[in-house]
């Protein structure tokens, strides 16, 4: 049976009934009207053959050959009202047809082998009939003229069906992976935009990091120096002028990095945002290392916290800061340096006069850092330096996107410790 409009969801159909297409059903009622008026005059000879009134002939001539109207719908049923009907010697066109669209429908391939020889043995046996009477002295000829008539109408239309019925499967399988590229197209499209508004998201993110890192650290020391310029202003001028110029020192420097990080933000503008986000405003290679552990540490000394930095290698005692770390990656040197930075600035935010000791441990293929705080002595006012929380996931964010290890949290005595693994492969 063919597929109808219904079965296949009614995709573009506009054609009644069961036929996909008005052109269609209007070539199947014009096919079936021409069959029709055939059978109708065949069916004078057959009652005259039968002996039945011409009346009668005519009408059931009429029925058979208008059969062919359903040939979309059933096309076994009218190949076997043609094969039925073909003794009585009528409906050579609804055989014909039928049989063609029986061929070129999704019928299993079996049964129209059987209707089609079933159709060639009837027509072969009824022209033998036949034409036997007329050329009884000439057998040979006889089979021969039956064998050709039975297969000139059973074996073209066949074939011909078979050829249309694969062209039209292949057309719709094209259709078909046609559309499934399509679809696959758009996917590929929405799931393109989603990675752009990813990298969008992580862009932004990157640098609300590194604004923050860049200008927390440094802020919050002005903040602790100008709170100390304010106590000592009058009772010590000497140490208030030198307060006055660390704030000068780090307002400058403050500035200095906010005009870097803003230059290299404008000249990466025209990239992709896939691109911008592989490395940190600034770049790694422009970024502070861990030769600048020691200065960062005396920053937070001048601002009057009371901090030890312990620098050990691999199987070694201490170390000097300034060339333990030489060979490292950028990106590691620079993540290291950004964890130490942020746990010294949430010291001074959170554990105004407490002790504080940062290590730092070259071990084979990674770098450790820990900045852990003791509690507070009671005696330092606060600074009442503003947080937003970001410090800690900016930290973890850093740490976890280079395949790192980050853990923080309170101490038993009270205070607060910052702890980051980072593996930075075999230096050079």
């Amino acid at each position: 049976m063919t597929y109808t409009g219904d079965e296949r969801g009614g995709a573009g159909r506009d054609g009644p009934w069961w036929w996909e297409r008005r052109r269609e059903a209007v070539l199947d009622v014009g096919l079936g009207a021409v069959s029709a008026a055939e059978c109708a005059l065949e069916g004078v000879q057959f009652a005259r053959e039968a002996g039945l009134p011409g009346a009668l002939g005519v009408l059931f001539g009429f029925v058979v050959g208008a059969t062919l109207v359903l040939r979309r719908r059933w096309p076994i049923a009218v190949v076997l009202v043609g094969i039925a009907v073909t003794p009585a010697a009528m409906g050579f066109l609804l055989s014909v047809v039928a049989l063609y669209t029986l061929a070129s429908s999704e019928v299993p391939r079996r049964i129209t082998a059987t209707l089609a020889s079933m159709s060639m043995s009837a027509t072969f046996v009824v022209m033998y009939l036949r034409t036997r009477e007329g050329a009884a002295d000439e057998p040979t000829l006889v089979i021969s003229l039956s064998v050709f008539v039975a297969v000139a109408l059973t074996v073209p239309p066949v074939l011909f069906g078979l050829y249309i019925g694969a062209r039209r499967r292949l057309m719709e399988s094209l259709q078909e992976r046609a559309d499934s590229l399509e679809r696959e197209l758009s996917l590929l499209a929405d799931r393109a935009e989603e990675r752009a508004e990813w990298a969008r998201t992580e862009e932004r993110t990157r640098i609300a990091r590194e604004m923050h890192d860049v200008v927390a650290h440094r802020v919050s020391l002005m903040v602790v120096h100008a709170a100390a310029l304010q106590a000592v202003a009058a009772k010590d001028p000497v140490k208030a002028a030198r307060n006055a110029a660390l704030v000068g020192d780090m307002g400058r420097q403050a500035l200095t990095e906010l005009r870097e990080m803003l230059g290299v933000l404008r000249a990466e503008a025209p990239k992709p945002a896939a691109v911008a986000v592989a490395a940190p405003a600034g770049g790694f290679e422009d970024g502070p290392s861990l030769a600048e552990l020691e200065a960062l540490v005396g920053q937070s000394r001048a601002a009057g916290m009371v901090v030890e930095l312990d620098v050990r290698a691999a199987g070694a005692g201490p170390v000097d800061p300034a060339g333990a770390g030489a060979g490292y990656p950028a990106e590691v040197e620079q993540t290291a340096y950004r964890v130490v930075q942020e746990a010294l600035t949430n010291c001074h935010k959170h554990a105004p006069g407490a002790r504080v000791v940062v290590r730092l441990a070259h071990r084979d293929g990674e770098v450790a850092m820990q900045v852990e705080n003791g509690p507070c002595d009671g005696k330092a006012a606060e600074p009442g330096l503003p947080s937003g929380g970001n410090g800690l996931v900016g930290m973890r964010e850093r740490v976890l996107g280079l395949g790192g290890v980050f853990v923080s949290g309170p101490t038993d005595d009270g205070g607060f410790k910052v702890s980051a693994v980072l593996p930075c492969g075999s230096r050079a």
